[in-house]
């Protein structure tokens, strides 16, 4: 790619690139076989603490806080084409340089709403990479893509909360170095405002009343490398009040300020995840024939190569757009950019995987290559991060306003 980012960008960029290729690519087999030889598929394989501590020797670590004081300082502009890059490895390369989903998101909550106490006991570790952490909020008897439908209750009692609710799909809950979950419930559930009904509470995984009860599969998959996706109850787990993040009734407002660049983070590392299904079709493209010819000579496969092309190069520019918007003019600011890249990310690289599947037969649906992952992955973020259609109906809503 010819864009041209500012030095610090660049520099970061070219050491990225070269862990890629020195450490994480390798990397992938050999993470494998190792989590094949684990007591538990949910253990973490050695090559990723290896990974980890490359990684930080490299200076490539928590690159996704703006904040300089807990993390890299890069504005979402310059972080864009470094979330990309690890997007083409997605199951290490972001665990790798602690850039990995809900970590980040989490971390961003703890740097911008805790208090210190809460930062020096859960930040502190999650910055280092010595826990991880899980965003407790979807639940499986209410369609949550409504926030204000969970029904989870956060209940104080003197001087602790207790919270009750039963919580699903709730990512890196089965990893066992998951060890806080942000939860997010109604103190107030007859309240006026119906988003100032929720808060955000800190519950630790050993809370008396929290049991992780089975992990989710997502297309039969269950993401074993990124610490999998739990159904967790709570019953009746009580915390100190001390436990609360921000202010009772801020539940919401915290919620959709974490969405925003977790949102953002997602379409980045799409594209990457583009970026090597385009790469793996151009190898098959170029490796095989049928029918006499070799497939990179097929019409039909010549357009699928370049609708992809095309379609990446629009979409990172939407994506660098909206990153420059969230700078200069904040997340309120850049709403409908990151509704447009939320819409239409995930939708174009679906495409793009699936033909990448078609292309390798038998081959794209095995384990052989990372293309049924990839393609499990952007599908379930059609969902994630609230479903399209919602994106949809906001976005529409917006753009007939300016008319009405």
């Amino acid at each position: 790619m010819d864009f041209a980012y500012d030095a610090r960008t660049e520099e970061l960029r070219a050491r990225l690139l070269a862990f890629m290729d020195e450490h994480v690519y390798p990397a992938e087999p050999v993470a494998r076989e190792q989590r094949a030889a684990l007591a538990s598929p949910w253990d973490t394989p050695r090559i990723v603490g290896e990974l980890k501590a490359e990684a930080r020797r490299r200076g490539l670590w928590n690159l996704f806080l703006p904040d300089a004081r807990f993390g890299a300082g890069l504005t979402n502009l310059q972080y864009a084409p470094l979330a990309e890059i690890t997007g083409r490895s997605p199951h290490l390369a972001p665990t790798a340089t602690n850039c990995a989903a809900p970590d980040t998101g989490n971390m961003e909550v703890l740097a911008q709403f805790a208090d210190g106490p809460q930062r020096e006991r859960w930040l502190r570790p999650l910055l280092a990479g010595e826990i991880r952490s899980a965003f407790a909020m979807t639940e499986p008897e209410v369609a949550s893509s409504d926030a204000t439908n969970i029904t989870t209750r956060i209940e104080r009692d003197g001087d602790a909360y207790v919270v009750t609710g039963r919580k699903w799909y709730i990512s890196g809950a089965m990893n066992p170095d998951c060890r806080i979950f942000i939860v997010m419930g109604k103190t107030d559930p007859e309240g006026a405002d119906v988003r100032r009904q929720q808060s955000m509470v800190l519950v630790p995984r050993d809370t008396p009343g929290v049991t992780v009860t089975r992990a989710m599969r997502v297309f039969g998959y269950e993401d074993h490398d990124h610490g999998g996706h739990a159904e967790v109850v709570f019953d009746h787990a009580r915390v100190p009040v001390t436990n609360l993040v921000g202010e009772e009734g801020g539940g919401f407002a915290i919620a959709q300020a974490r969405l925003g660049p977790g949102r953002i983070h997602h379409c980045m590392r799409l594209i990457g995840m583009a970026e090597r299904a385009i790469e793996l079709m151009c190898r098959r493209a170029a490796s095989r024939e049928a029918f006499g010819r070799p497939l990179a000579q097929q019409g039909v496969v010549h357009n699928w190569i370049a609708d992809a092309r095309v379609t990446v190069e629009q979409l990172r520019l939407l994506v660098l757009k909206t990153a420059w918007l969230m700078d200069t003019v904040g997340n309120k600011g850049a709403h409908t950019e990151i509704q447009a890249i939320k819409i239409a990310t995930p939708r174009a690289v679906v495409d793009i995987v699936d033909r990448a599947i078609q292309l390798h037969g038998a081959g794209g649906v095995s384990q052989d290559f990372p293309l049924a992952e990839l393609y499990a992955a952007a599908r379930t973020l059609m969902i994630a991060d609230g479903p399209d259609e919602v994106h949809q109906r906001s976005l529409a809503r917006r753009e007939i306003r300016r008319y009405a």
